[in-house]
């Protein structure tokens, strides 16, 4: 598989920013290693652009008539290699070279056929669809590695996907303009397309894992055989008396939920892939309870914890560096150990590496400022991962397995 080509750019008008793209993927396309007949793209965009979502869409087809798929969503921030747009007008795009028996972009009106052998699927999704949870585990349960990765929109303004199908929309559906709102949108990959992808958390325990003995939907009533609220105030050290000082330190701590046999945080310290975390939306005096943002079962493991820059800036860094690792075999020729051994400066997408491209969906609660400043978190993951063709939005929740999670990065190459 050859590199993806790839491009980014911001200016107050979308057709220049898309002349700025469209420049910098025909040069890709002419270079040696590139893939130079590509068929799929992924379009983001940021949400100063959404209203203009259409104009964008039609204007990069016409350019690249190559391309007869398009998926991708807008965000409040986009990304690229080791670059990140926020509250700025920008796109980023990539092209994807693929046999096109191994993928399937699906939408609304161009629904996912039940004949496509679908092994994984980057899912873009409405946050306002209703039953989004049973959605998306059901869309899991369509690809036989039960494996889904994306996020959901994210905008101030209008909350678009884009969806282009090659082989059309249902009957009955009517024409469709490829821009969607609502509902879940994205590409179906087969069992030819290899992925690797992770997840990253950002936060870190502030407690020890309790386990949930009493609750009432979103509401916890007991840890460990003890009222809740109690349990949370001495976990984390305050007190109703000083009501000033404990609404702040609840304000700024969540809970990582995960379920009764996971025991990844008591052994590492660090919440894993299993840990979904909520926010705490209040608190119950009268039966000394905690509600939290998510249906909650007895028996569900339950700590509280708090964002933190280090934690993340270390499980982002871990994830690139098991990514690589499970790429790089033992034993390697010259090319690719002297490709790997490239100095930053000198490190450029190389097939060697073995990447063909990448896609990262963080958290809007992420972002640059949790990781120490602008573009920090890309800047991060290009010095662990390598220089690799990448592009991404940030999201108002992630999509990985079968879970909506909060406050994680979900990153995936494509091999």
């Amino acid at each position: 598989m050859r590199l993806f080509p790839y491009a980014h750019a911001t200016h107050p008008q979308w057709q220049m920013a898309a002349a700025l793209v469209l420049a910098q993927l025909r040069a890709q396309m002419a270079l040696h290693g590139y893939a130079s007949n590509p068929t799929l793209a992924l379009l983001y965009i940021t949400d100063l652009y959404a209203g203009a979502a259409r104009e964008i869409l039609e204007h990069l087809a016409a350019e690249l008539p190559l391309v007869t798929d398009w998926s991708g969503t807008v965000g409040v921030g986009i990304s690229s290699n080791n670059v990140e747009y926020f509250d700025e007008p920008a796109m980023a795009v990539m092209l994807l070279e693929l046999p096109g028996d191994q993928y399937r972009v699906f939408s609304g009106v161009s629904p996912l056929n039940i004949g496509f052998e679908a092994q994984t699927a980057l899912v873009h999704a409405d946050g306002a669809t209703p039953d989004l949870t049973e959605l998306v585990q059901e869309m899991a349960l369509r690809t036989d590695g039960r494996y889904l990765f994306g996020g959901l929109s994210s905008s101030r303004t209008r909350s678009v996907q884009f969806a282009v199908a090659a082989d059309g929309n249902i009957s009955g559906q009517g024409a469709a303009s490829g821009v969607f709102s609502g509902g879940l949108s994205g590409v179906a990959f087969g069992p030819e397309v290899r992925v690797i992808s992770r997840v990253t958390q950002g936060c870190k325990p502030v407690s020890k894992v309790r386990t949930v003995t009493s609750a009432d939907h979103n509401l916890v009533i007991a840890l460990d055989g003890e009222p809740a609220l109690d349990v949370m105030l001495k976990d984390l050290g305050i007190s109703l008396e000083q009501p000033q000082e404990a609404l702040e330190t609840v304000r700024s701590t969540l809970v990582g939920l995960s379920g009764a046999n996971d025991a990844s945080v008591q052994q590492t310290g660090n919440f894993g892939s299993a840990v979904t975390v909520r926010h705490i939306v209040g608190l119950d005096p009268a039966r000394r309870g905690v509600a939290i943002a998510d249906y909650v079962e007895v028996g569900t493991r339950l700590a509280f914890c708090q964002r933190n820059m280090q934690a993340a800036r270390a499980d982002l860094t871990r994830i690139c560096a098991e990514i690589r690792e499970e790429l790089e075999p033992a034993e390697m020729p010259l090319q690719t150990a002297t490709a790997l051994a490239d100095s930053e400066a000198q490190a450029a997408p190389h097939p060697a590496r073995r990447i063909a491209g990448a896609v990262y969906v963080s958290c809007t609660g992420r972002g640059g400022p949790h990781f120490g400043g602008p573009s920090a978190e890309l800047q991060a993951v290009r010095r662990a991962l390598g220089d690799v063709p990448l592009v991404g939005f940030f999201a108002g929740g992630e999509i990985a397995y079968d879970h909506l999670y909060g406050y994680t990065g979900v990153l995936t190459v494509f091999t």
